[in-house]
C-alpha cells in the first residue's frame, strides 16, 4: 500500500467539486511501479507524488483513468521498490467473506466482513452492476485495497456509505470497486489512458432518488445538461418516453441510446408541469484536462 496524493490546477473541470488537493490511497500492483487507485485522487493531476510506509516520497504520473470502472492507474517515475500485491477473483467473494481493508500512510488495517453485493448508482452517472460493500468502514478509503483471505486483491474503496440492513440501525460502510472490471481495461488504459471504445453519453446532471423520484441536485456548468436549460429540482420523468423507475434505471435508459453525442429526448417535471428537454450528450472526458506527457 502507498500513499497517493495529487494536485490539480485551479481551472480544472473537477477541482471544485473534488478539491485542488487530493489524498488518499493505492495498491501496487505491477513490479515496475505500477499502482492501482481511485480514479477520483488523480482525476486532471497536474502532479502526483507517491509515499512509501517508510515515509520515502516518489514522483509519478496519472497513467489511465476509467470513469465507467471509477479505476486509476499511477506509474511511479522512479524505483517504488515494493512488492505487487496479485490480484485476485472478486466474483468469487460471497456474503460474510472475511476481508482486510488497507491504506498507506501508516493507517491501521479495518478487518472487515462482506455486508453486501449488489448494484450501486451513483450520483455522479455513474453505475456498478454489482458493488461490493465491506463493514466495518475504513476510515481513509478512498484508493484503499480490499485483500481477501488468500491475500490477493478483490477491490479498491471508492466510498464511505450508509447502509440500512434487514435487523439493527444504519451501519457505516465501504464501497468496493471489484476488480475483476479490472483485467477487461488493463491493456487499454496502460496503452490509451482510456479504454479504447466510443464514450458513453454523459449528460452533466447530479441526481439523486428521493421517494421514488429522481430529482436533479445540480448540473455541471458547463455542460450539456445545463446548456439545455435542466435546473435543480427538476424531476426526472422519463427517457424517449420510458418512464424512469430508479437512479440506474435512468442511466441505464440513457446509455442504451448510443455513444457520447447522441441527443437524449427527456420529460421533467418542474413546478407541477411536464416539459420535454432534448439533451445534446458529450463525452466527460473533453471536458478534462489531460495529463501532462511523461
Amino acid at each position: 500500500m502507498v500513499t497517493v496524493q495529487s494536485s490539480i490546477p485551479e481551472d480544472a473541470f473537477t477541482a471544485k467539486t473534488l478539491g485542488e488537493q487530493r489524498t488518499g490511497s493505492g495498491v501496487v500492483i505491477g513490479e515496475n511501479g505500477l499502482v492501482l487507485t481511485i480514479g477520483y485522487l488523480v482525476t486532471e493531476a497536474e502532479t502526483v507524488w507517491l509515499a512509501r510506509a517508510d515515509g520515502r516520497v516518489i514522483h509519478a504520473h496519472a497513467l489511465g483513468i476509467d470513469s465507467e470502472s471509477g479505476f486509476g492507474l499511477v506509474q511511479a517515475l522512479e524505483p517504488l521498490d515494493c512488492p505487487a500485491l496479485e490480484l485476485g477473483r472478486s466474483d468469487l467473494a460471497r456474503l460474510g467473506d472475511s476481508i482486510l481493508v488497507a491504506a498507506g500512510g501508516g493507517t491501521k488495517p479495518v478487518q472487515a466482513e462482506i455486508v453486501g453485493k449488489q448494484e450501486f448508482a451513483g450520483y455522479w452517472e455513474y453505475y456498478l452492476d454489482e458493488a461490493i460493500f465491506t463493514a466495518p468502514a475504513h476510515p481513509f478509503w478512498g484508493g484503499a485495497g480490499a485483500i481477501g483471505a488468500d491475500g490477493r486483491l478483490i477491490g479498491i474503496g471508492s466510498l464511505h456509505v450508509e447502509q440500512s440492513p434487514e435487523r439493527g440501525g444504519p451501519r457505516d460502510v465501504n464501497m468496493i470497486v471489484p476488480i475483476g472490471l479490472l483485467p477487461p481495461i488493463l491493456d487499454d488504459l496502460l496503452t490509451y489512458g482510456r479504454v479504447n471504445k466510443p464514450a458513453r453519453p454523459w449528460l452533466g446532471v447530479y441526481s439523486a432518488q428521493n421517494e421514488g423520484e429522481i430529482v436533479v441536485a445540480a448540473v455541471s456548468e458547463p455542460g450539456p445538461a445545463a446548456n439545455a436549460g435542466l435546473r435543480r429540482g427538476d424531476i426526472l420523468a422519463s427517457v424517449c418516453g420510458d418512464e424512469v423507475t430508479d437512479l440506474g434505471d435512468f442511466y441505464r435508459k440513457v446509455w442504451d441510446l448510443g455513444e457520447a453525442g447522441v441527443e437524449v429526448p427527456i420529460e421533467i417535471i418542474r413546478d407541477g408541469r411536464a416539459l420535454g428537454v432534448k439533451i445534446r450528450s458529450a463525452d466527460r472526458a473533453a471536458f478534462l484536462k489531460r495529463p501532462r506527457l511523461q
